[in-house]
């Protein structure tokens, strides 16, 4: 098989894993103060709507976000703007901050990621965790339980689930490196804050192979804009690979089919059988790259 088809071959080989399905996509919600799902269009809007809106609360006094929730658009094949092709649906992008809506790479790591897509399968082709942000907006339905200690999300894919403390929990340490990182939530008003650190570096961005490195931070914002709508942003800084931070914003909106449940997408950690078309193609897994390393890549560049 020459060098060439192995793009061709690992967007058949991960279809299943990676595209998105008729429910979340990129659709128009019309009951909604903000029926725009596009990024840019929508958080403008949630922005103004949040300030009117008096959230329902559960008992403890905090917004009430529990329930399932759907994510429409694409942002997990391409957090930029990107066409429709043979295993992408297509979309606007994800980014609104910085303004014209691209990822503010260093000139060195834009290249990388065009090597790791012709190098490396997708993390999560390997059924492994998706690492943050991306764990956000995987395909597929969310469920979201809180207590006045926890909030937590569940995921149908891959077993994704997070267990967020509200907590003053200590940190874990820097020698201590997760797929999903460590994360502690706090409300300033009506908004939940995440914050994540001791993320291992393995995952990608989305499936155009960006990627971070072990002293990334990711901070989540959370906010209900109606009872329906949660407007979500999420600002990944590593100055590492990025020249500057960046902030995606997209739009939960809640499933009101009545009983719905979450089906598990079973999946086990080195699927065997796609991780061995993967490297039947050329294909490897990815292997991270250090902070050290990107900084030794910014001053070769120079």
């Amino acid at each position: 098989m020459s060098r060439q088809s192995g793009p061709m071959m690992m967007s058949l080989a991960a279809a299943s894993l990676l595209v998105p399905t008729p429910a979340i996509a990129q659709e128009q919600m019309t009951e909604s103060v903000c029926p725009d799902n596009t990024p840019a269009v929508f958080h403008q809007c949630a922005l103004e709507a949040a300030q009117a809106f008096d959230p329902p609360r559960t008992p403890d006094g905090q917004p009430d976000m529990g329930g399932v929730w759907n994510l429409p658009g694409t942002a997990f094949e391409d957090i930029e703007e990107h066409p429709e092709a043979l295993d992408d649906g297509g979309g606007p992008t994800s980014i609104v901050d910085p303004s014209d809506g691209r990822v503010p790479m260093r000139a060195w790591s834009d290249s990388r990621r065009q090597e790791n897509n012709q190098a490396h399968m997708h993390p999560s082709a390997a059924c492994l965790l998706s690492g943050m942000p991306y764990t956000m907006y995987r395909p597929g339905p969310y469920q979201f339980l809180q207590t006045p200690e926890h909030f937590v999300v569940l995921a149908s894919r891959a077993h994704a689930y997070r267990a967020i403390p509200l907590d003053e929990t200590p940190p874990v340490g820097d020698s201590i490196q997760l797929w999903n990182g460590a994360s502690n939530g706090r409300w300033e008003g009506n908004t939940l804050i995440i914050e994540t650190a001791n993320l291992n570096a393995l995952p990608w961005i989305d499936q155009r192979g960006r990627f971070y490195t072990e002293e990334v931070r990711v901070v989540e914002r959370l906010t209900l804009i109606e009872t329906d709508t949660i407007h979500y942003q999420v600002t990944v800084d590593d100055p590492n690979v990025f020249t500057r931070p960046f902030t995606i914003a997209l739009a939960y909106r809640r499933n009101t089919v009545d009983g719905f449940e979450l089906i598990v997408e079973a999946c086990y950690e080195n699927n065997d059988t796609l991780v061995d078309i993967y490297r039947a193609a050329g294909f490897t897994l990815y292997p991270g790259i250090t902070a050290e390393e990107a900084r030794e890549a910014t001053e070769a560049d120079q």
